[in-house]
């Protein structure tokens, strides 16, 4: 299954729900091209909700990271939600469970936003 998102805007925020797998290639490809599109439409304060994401390879991984540093450059913030067992324990391992803002809560997730 190939990643799929649908965006909703929250006030300032925009929710980017995710399915499928981030893997090396269109799926890693297609949020690295999501981010950029948001940006560009000046919505720099994102949440991506993870909770339907089956599968995340080190190239996933990666773009997460790609993603963040993104939006970080361009003044936003990016914060992830609803974690999958295997994504929560991945950030753990790598040790990046730190440099993202992490949410299990929707609303707190777009609260928590500076503004």
């Amino acid at each position: 299954m190939d990643l799929k998102a649908t965006n909703r805007d929250i006030g300032s925020a925009t929710v980017v729900d995710i399915s499928g797998r981030i893997t090396l290639g269109e799926g890693s490809a297609a949020l690295r091209n999501l981010v950029r599109q948001l940006l560009d439409l000046g919505r720099k304060q994102i949440v991506l909700n993870l909770a339907d994401v089956q599968y995340i390879d080190s190239s996933g991984i990666g773009e997460l990271v790609s993603s963040f540093t993104t939006v970080k450059k361009e003044g936003g913030e990016l914060k992830l939600l609803n974690l999958t067992k295997k994504i929560h324990d991945l950030l753990l391992i790598t040790k990046l469970f730190t440099v993202f803002d992490v949410y299990t809560d929707e609303q707190k997730a777009v609260s928590s936003f500076t503004s």
